[in-house]
């Protein structure tokens, strides 16, 4: 949900092409091969794609590991109504902060999908590309085509989208379709549930009177107003269309394409450098990595004899890692394990090592591998490969608060009844079995409001000429790189001049139609960290957020949650006969303080830990 300041982010090593053995019916989980051109770490939404593509070309052969399992088609996953049931389950990593000493003091959950697919299983299935204006401040900051333009037509690739399926619904829903932005053959099903609860009407009503707009498709590169987004849905079974049904099942038939699952990377390897003695030796640690009940071990499959090195020939000639201060640094491959205590095993790549671990694992395994600031590296005597200072900062996140405004009138269906009204939830799913429609395919909170500062406050000029007045060390954690320092100045300062324009969303509305408008960050100004906290490749990084360290956020959540008093005043949703508790309808700026303290909570899309750009040579 929400546009992000950046998707992914994947950290490629080079080294020479090499034409092998073609492997023939590379089953899931099969026997790891001598080498293999390319390995990605991480079989998530973009360490599939990734993966995908490159095994487009038949000749090369393509490597993709896993530490989740497969999933085995649970409704908790598949059935739209289930939408967030299974965080915290045996396909969430069940990650945790450090204690948030800026909020309340405690820490907070960070649920992160451990499954082939990634967080893809675990997502709220919302499919939203995020704000033209996004995208082109990325080429802006120094990211040739990776504007909008630039990026649309590989947007459309990605899906084959089915409008919704009546007029009159798309017509009450403010549901509008631009067929010049969307595709038709794409791996990815995008759709519409079979079922809408109406007072999502109520409350497009009510941003309509406040000024906010909603007569626009969500994903032509306009977001800030109001719209009723899509889901990765696929339109004739109702079921989630995840990264694994998208990019790996119809594919799995590629004799070049291996994935393997309950596989723990745990370091890149280089040539002629040992970088991470302890994350070798399978008698250190013995940490489980995360809290979940997800476990590698066990699998009863085997991945083949501890391998050797290949042929001299066959590494000879590669070439240096990308951005490498060090000379004919050389990558040759990966180290992985099914747990700690496991022997481990090693995979050999002949061109490139893509790491597409999502923004937490992807930080945390550059620094175990020794790429990362030097001083954190060498803390945990860990050998420095390449000091690069940004590895593991600028962790960026979209943080959210929980309101409770419980809808009364009764003559609205709200999604609790499921749990509440067993006879409604026996006939809704009665009906979903049958048919592929009702209550149980609309589990996603597809009606959405992405509001501009200046639509919803006076103090916008205010706020941004705090920003703006800030210096840029003010917030950040001390002793930063002046690389770093650098970087988040052309952030800043491009944040301050977007978010004064009526075309760029400052925060999110999520509304769950029973009664709760939870609002969420879209543009922080604050910056976290994700460090290691040991040579262990089994213990979790420290994650620290640093939600609203820098207090425009906190600014910007006033201002929401102050609106939300203005929505709920409108005609159309006094019809709801709300309850506003929390927070209270006569709560001041110091009580809603408290209410943001304590409720602040991620929503699930850091980013940033990972710079793209080259080093300078």
């Amino acid at each position: 949900m929400g546009s992000v300041s950046a998707i992914f982010a994947t950290f490629a090593f080079l080294a020479t092409c090499v034409q092998g053995v073609q492997p023939l019916g590379r089953d899931l989980n099969a026997p790891l091969l001598e080498s293999y051109d390319y390995i990605v770490v991480g079989c998530g939404i973009s360490g599939l794609v990734v993966a995908n593509r490159l095994s487009e070309d038949s000749s090369v052969k393509v490597l993709c590991i896993e530490a989740g399992q497969a999933d085995q088609g649970e409704d908790v996953i598949d059935i739209p109504v289930y939408v967030g049931a299974d965080i915290g389950g045996v396909y969430d990593w069940d990650l945790t902060t450090v204690p948030q000493t800026q909020l309340d003091g405690g820490v907070r959950q960070m649920p992160q999908g451990k499954v082939l697919g990634g967080s893809s299983i675990l997502n709220a299935m919302c499919w939203n590309r995020g704000g033209r204006d996004d995208f082109d401040a990325w080429e802006a900051l120094g990211n040739p085509g990776w504007s909008w333009d630039g990026l649309l037509p590989y947007f459309m690739k990605s899906e084959t989208y089915t409008p919704v399926y009546s007029e009159e619904i798309a017509s009450e829903y403010s549901i509008n379709y631009n067929p010049a932005v969307h595709g038709t053959s794409g791996p990815v099903n995008v759709s519409y549930p079979k079922y809408f609860y109406p007072q999502t009407v109520n409350l497009f009503a009510a941003l309509n009177y406040l000024g906010v707009p909603t007569a626009f498709d969500p994903n032509d590169g306009t977001t800030a107003g109001a719209s009723f987004v899509p889901t990765d849905l696929n339109p004739d079974t109702q079921t989630r269309a995840d990264a694994r049904v998208s990019y790996y099942d119809p594919y799995a038939t590629r004799a070049n394409f291996h994935v393997i699952t309950g596989q723990h990377v745990t370091q890149v390897l280089f040539e002629g450098i040992t970088v991470n003695e302890e994350a070798s030796d399978p008698t250190y640690g013995g940490n489980v990595n995360g809290d979940g009940s997800a476990s590698a071990a066990g699998l009863g499959f085997d991945l083949g004899s501890k391998t050797t090195l290949p042929p001299k020939g066959k590494r000879s000639g590669q070439s240096p890692v990308r951005g490498a201060s060090t000379t004919d640094l050389r990558v040759t491959g990966v180290e992985l394990a099914s747990d700690a205590t496991a022997p481990r095993q090693t995979a050999y790549a002949t061109r490139e090592v893509i790491i597409a671990a999502g923004a937490l694992h992807s930080a945390q395994l550059l620094q175990l591998s020794g790429i990362g600031p030097a001083a954190l590296l060498e803390r945990y005597n860990i050998t420095v490969a390449i000091d690069l200072p940004g590895v593991g900062n600028n962790l960026q996140d979209h943080c959210l608060v929980g309101t409770f405004y419980p809808y009364n009138n009764a003559s609205f269906p709200l999604p609790a009844e499921l749990t509440t009204n067993a006879t409604f939830n026996s006939e809704a799913e009665a009906e979903y079995s049958a048919t592929r429609t009702g209550p149980w395919t609309a589990g996603s909170p597809n009606g959405l409001a992405f509001p501009p500062l200046s639509l919803i406050s006076n103090k916008t000029k205010v706020i941004l000429g705090n920003a703006s007045s800030q210096n840029p060390t003010d917030y950040l954690v001390a002793g930063l790189d002046s690389t770093i320092i650098a970087g988040y100045t052309a952030q800043k300062s491009s944040l301050v001049k977007r978010l004064a324009q009526k075309t760029v969303a400052a925060y999110e509305i999520i509304n769950n139609n029973a009664g709760s408008l939870t609002v969420a960050v879209m543009h922080p100004f604050s910056r976290g960290t994700c460090y290691i906290n040991s040579p262990d490749p089994f213990e979790p990084p420290l994650i620290d957020p640093r939600w609203l360290t820098n207090p425009v956020d906190r600014q910007v959540l006033i201002e929401a949650l102050q609106f939300n008093r203005q929505i709920l005043a409108a005609p159309s949703m006094l019809e709801l006969q709300v309850a506003q508790f929390v927070p209270p309808v006569d709560a001041n700026e110091a009580a809603l303080d408290q209410v943001i303290d304590n409720g602040i909570r991620t929503e699930f899309h850091p980013s940033g830990t990972v710079e793209s750009l080259t080093q300078a040579s």
